[in-house]
């Protein structure tokens, strides 16, 4: 494979050099392949030998979720037949968006994911034990697996949920690391807890923790991560990374941010007026994929709000860091008056003591406007304890939104909808 994780740990100079370079031939790439890009550049009069940096890809307009969805099959660049792995991805328009992988694709992603276990302190001494699906047409499992493999690293294939299970297998198997939801890590320690686990007696050292963030902006553990480490003593290492990126922005142990790929992916910071903001102030995370045979993307809007920093880091890495995701463009709520994203909600609702899972559904109410329904179950219901909980969600948000009361099992079929890979916390039905 043409990729080095010594990348990352070279002069700013020379990752620029290497990305100018890994553009240029994708720019001819795409040209020659994409349907969709041949358009794209047609239509705007672009001509790819002028554009020799990232600087020089502005004028080129960004690709939004609806064109990959509306035109997936116009992003292909190869025939069907070279195609090994269809995996897809939820659509801004209800319907899944298909990213297709040929042998190529399918090693760098392996490589990828190589690079973010070794920058998450991986050897191939640990043991990991992946606490999610590896079907479904999900590339995160496959990518995990995949990467651990490439580590030469143990792999414990257990699978979503099941505490019981997991405890199990934890100790029957002794893995040094897992790899989860942080709110799943926290019903293990729950479990565990009720059920007389020492689970600072197990194998376990570090979790690499997905799809929820578990630290602030500054960095520093939210109240997920503080719920983790105050009960296991185990290191955290956050991951970032979407099924179109095909690449992740992972943690090294400094905790300071998803440390960039950048000989896999060119990646801009984007104001609503597709201008690249400095650091440290939120903006979406549009990606250049470089390396991809199959779907390449140039400059693609995740609709995910992170900040960037690009000071250097204590690991030796010059890269830049992602911040954790402060939100996404379409899960931003305005209720009576006050903007609220996803995560800074569940963030509020994981520190209450009260309640012990949550689902947030958004819809709009008769005249347009977003309103926000908390399904909550307690941890015991009474009159007293839902006074709490709304007058703790008034002084915090301002704004009481509205709350239903669900059972354990009503919570089970809200989170985990049939045919679904991963909980459901938040609904959108606007």
């Amino acid at each position: 494979m043409p990729y080095s994780s010594k990348t990352s740990f070279q002069l700013k100079q020379a990752i620029q050099a290497v990305q100018e370079e890994k553009l240029q031939e994708l720019l001819r790439y795409l040209q020659q392949k994409s349907p969709f890009y041949k358009e794209v550049f047609a239509k705007h009069h672009i001509n790819i030998a002028q554009i020799s940096s990232v600087a020089g890809m502005a004028h080129i307009p960004p690709t939004l979720k609806e064109d990959l969805q509306q035109r997936n099959d116009d992003f292909l660049c190869v025939s069907r037949d070279k195609i090994i792995e269809y995996t897809s991805t939820s659509g801004t328009l209800g319907s899944p968006v298909t990213v297709a992988l040929t042998e190529s694709d399918l090693q760098r992603l392996a490589y990828n994911e190589y690079a973010s276990f070794v920058c998450a302190d991986g050897k191939a001494t640990d043991v990991y034990q992946l606490m999610l699906t590896l079907d479904r047409q999900f590339m995160a499992g496959m990518a995990y697996y995949s990467g651990i493999r490439k580590l030469g690293a143990g792999i414990i294939r257990v699978g979503p949920g099941v505490p019981s299970l997991q405890w199990e297998t934890i100790f029957r198997l002794k893995p040094t690391a897992i790899v989860g939801v942080p709110s799943f890590i926290l019903k293990l320690i729950h479990y565990a807890t009720e059920h007389g686990i020492d689970i600072n007696n197990s194998s376990v050292k570090k979790a690499i923790c997905i799809g929820e963030n578990i630290r602030n902006t500054d960095f520093s553990l939210n109240v997920l991560g503080k719920k983790i480490t105050e009960a296991w003593k185990i290191s955290l290492y956050s991951t970032y990374a979407s099924t179109e990126m095909q690449t992740a922005f992972t943690e090294c142990g400094a905790g300071k941010g998803g440390h960039h790929n950048p000989e896999l992916v060119i990646v801009e910071l984007l104001d609503e007026n597709n201008r690249q903001v400095p650091p440290g102030i939120p903006a979406e995370v549009t990606i250049t994929t470089l390396g991809v045979e199959g779907m390449p993307l140039l400059r693609y809007k995740t609709g995910d709000i992170c900040m960037f920093f690009e000071e250097p880091c204590s690991c030796g890495r010059n890269t830049i860091r992602l911040s954790p995701v402060i939100g996404r463009k379409k899960q931003m709520i305005k209720f009576k008056g006050t903007t609220l994203f996803a995560p800074a909600l569940f963030d509020l609702l994981n520190g209450m003591e009260d309640i012990k899972d949550y689902v947030t559904e958004v819809y709009s109410n008769e005249i347009g406007t977003d309103e926000v329904l908390l399904h909550l179950l307690p941890v015991r219901y009474s009159e007293a304890c839902d006074h709490k909980i709304r007058a703790y969600l008034q002084a915090k948000l301002r704004v009481t939104p509205h709350i239903k009361y669900i059972t354990a099992e009503e919570m089970q079929g809200m989170q985990f909808p049939e045919m679904g890979r991963k909980a459901v916390k938040f609904i959108d039905r606007r």
